[in-house]
C-alpha cells in the first residue's frame, strides 16, 4: 500500500531530525504542554507498540489509563518517562519498524480496534503518519530546526476530510459537506469533496493540515473559506482521536 511507504518516509524524516539532537535538546520543552522532546518520542514509541498489539489482536485498553484520550496518553508517558534520549529513540526505532512490518502483513479488509474506533490497516497507517508529522513539528519548531512540508500532506488532508463525520458526531452534531482545495508543496492542487459542498476550504496544504492537527490557529493561516458553517468546520476538523 502506498500509505505504508509514505508512513515509512515520514518516520525516516523524523529519524533524521532526532539523530542530530543533543542530550540538552532531548530534555527541552516541546510544543506539547508539559512534555519534553523525549516525552514526545516516548509517546510515539508507545503508540507504535500499541499498533503492533492491536494488529496482533491484543489492543491496549486506553480507557483503563484515563477518562479521556488525552488523559490516557499523559498517564502512559508519565509511567515510563525517562531522561535518556538515546534509549527512548532506540525504543521508537524498534517499535516503528515492527509496526510497519505487521501493518504490511495485515489483512487490508479487517478492521482493528484503535483508541475510540475500529479502523482498517490503511487508515490506521494514515493516522500514524499524521501523528508523526504533527509531533515532528512539536519537536522541530521550539528547537528552531527545519521540518519541510512534503507531498505526504495529501494523506493527512485525506484523513482530516474523511473523519469530519466522526469529529462532528463527537460533538453531538452532523457534519456539512466540505470541499477542500489544497495547494500542494510541489505540483498541482489536491481536491477533496464535491463541487456543490456546503463549505469550501482552500489554501496551502501545510496550513490546512496544521489547522486539522491543532498546530495553527485558522486566523493566522492563509486559508480561505466560504459557506455558513465554515468557521465551525475549522473548529471541528482534526486528524486524531478525541
Amino acid at each position: 500500500m502506498e500509505i505504508l511507504d509514505a508512513l515509512a518516509a515520514e518516520e525516516d524524516q523524523l529519524a533524521a531530525l532526532l539523530a542530530g539532537l543533543t542530550q540538552e535538546q532531548w530534555g527541552a520543552d516541546s510544543l506539547c504542554a508539559g512534555w519534553s522532546v523525549a516525552d514526545v518520542v516516548l509517546h510515539l514509541a508507545q503508540c507504535e507498540e500499541a499498533v503492533i498489539a492491536t494488529i496482533r489482536g491484543t489492543p491496549v485498553d486506553w480507557g483503563g489509563l484515563g477518562d479521556t484520550v488525552g488523559a490516557a496518553m499523559e498517564s502512559a508517558v508519565s509511567a515510563e518517562r525517562s531522561d535518556s534520549g538515546a534509549t527512548i529513540c532506540e525504543r521508537w526505532e524498534r517499535a516503528r519498524g515492527q509496526a510497519l512490518t505487521v501493518l504490511r502483513a495485515a489483512d487490508p479488509a479487517r478492521r482493528v480496534a484503535w483508541v475510540t474506533n475500529t479502523l482498517r490497516p490503511a487508515t490506521l497507517a494514515t493516522t500514524r503518519l499524521a501523528e508523526h508529522w504533527a509531533h515532528a513539528l512539536d519537536i522541530a519548531e521550539p528547537l528552531g530546526l527545519p521540518y519541510p512540508d512534503t507531498q505526504r500532506l495529501r494523506h493527512i488532508l485525506w484523513l482530516a476530510h474523511a473523519t469530519l463525520p466522526y469529529a462532528y458526531s463527537a460533538a453531538g452534531s452532523t457534519a456539512p459537506s466540505v470541499r477542500i482545495e489544497a495547494v500542494a508543496p510541489n505540483g498541482p492542487a489536491w481536491v477533496l469533496g464535491p463541487d456543490d459542498a456546503d463549505v469550501m476550504l482552500s489554501g496551502p496544504a501545510g496550513d490546512l493540515a496544521r489547522i486539522a492537527a491543532r498546530r495553527l490557529d485558522p486566523g493566522d493561516s492563509a486559508v480561505r473559506t466560504s459557506g455558513a458553517a465554515a468557521a465551525e468546520v475549522l473548529v471541528r476538523i482534526r486528524t486524531y482521536a478525541i
